[in-house]
């Protein structure tokens, strides 16, 4: 069994216990919470990715603040036409992966996704329900490369 970071994990429980129907009313309360995840007037980020990808419906924005501990903060920025499981995804990760070190981000498993939307939507929306994981992932990967090449330049 995978392991996963605390808040993430407390989330996929939930959806473990849920029928399939209130998974889906559950996945819709998430994508509700997506807007409270874009950026904030003011809010100052070490890497800003925007951009629309052809996985994606929309435009979506990545940005990531890290702390003096190392611990992730994400905020993401989604287009109009983003759809909801991608909204869901957006809230569920932002939640379950807040403060978490950027290198813990890396190795964490995709494989609690089918947990969450059920292995129906898995199958039939493939690219979306790994989309915003993905994205987060490599803006992780992208912060700790600049990190290591600042640290060899100096």
């Amino acid at each position: 069994m995978s392991h996963y970071p605390p808040k993430l994990t407390e989330i996929v429980e939930l959806f473990e216990y849920l029928p399939d129907e209130e998974k889906v009313d559950a996945l819709i309360s998430y994508a509700d919470q997506a807007k409270n995840q874009a950026p904030h007037e003011g809010e100052i980020f070490d890497l800003e990715d925007v951009r629309k990808d052809e996985e994606c419906t929309d435009t979506v924005g990545v940005f990531l603040r890290v702390d003096e501990h190392q611990g992730a903060h994400f905020r993401i920025s989604l287009g109009p036409q983003v759809q909801t499981l991608t909204k869901a995804m957006t809230a569920i990760l932002c939640k379950g992966l807040e403060g978490v070190p950027a290198q813990e981000i890396l190795d964490v498993e995709s494989d609690f996704v089918p947990k969450l939307v059920g292995g129906e939507l898995v199958r039939v929306r493939s690219q979306t329900v790994y989309y915003i994981l993905t994205r987060m992932k490599s803006a992780c990967k992208v912060w700790l490369n600049r990190q290591r090449a600042a640290a060899h330049a100096s």
